[in-house]
């Protein structure tokens, strides 16, 4: 599993416009149960992810598809972790480790 913290490259006036398309990319991918979880920075610096387990490659490949980065305004920057504890209810993001 990854923690995937996105850090804004450019004002705020440049990433606006792409958040549309940014929106799409992270429905599609939350469909996908690719990211679990997605959400903005307090304060709005950038987002945090929370991305399934899978090869880091392959995350790497995805993010690098995000318009974001594909327009130069943001980074990723990703922490693999190994889940050991886990809420009640959530016992299936343990089995991923």
């Amino acid at each position: 599993m990854f923690v995937v913290t996105v850090t804004y490259t450019a004002p705020l006036e440049a990433v606006d416009p792409l958040r549309p398309a940014h929106g799409d990319w992270l429905n599609e991918l939350v469909a996908r149960r690719v990211l679990l979880a997605a959400g903005r920075q307090v304060p709005l610096v950038g987002g945090v992810y929370l991305a399934a387990g899978m090869p880091a490659e392959e995350l790497d490949r995805i993010l690098a598809t995000d318009p974001y980065v594909l327009h130069g305004v943001a980074r990723h920057d990703v922490v693999e972790f190994v889940p050991l504890l886990v809420a009640p209810g959530l016992e299936d993001l343990k089995a991923e480790a």
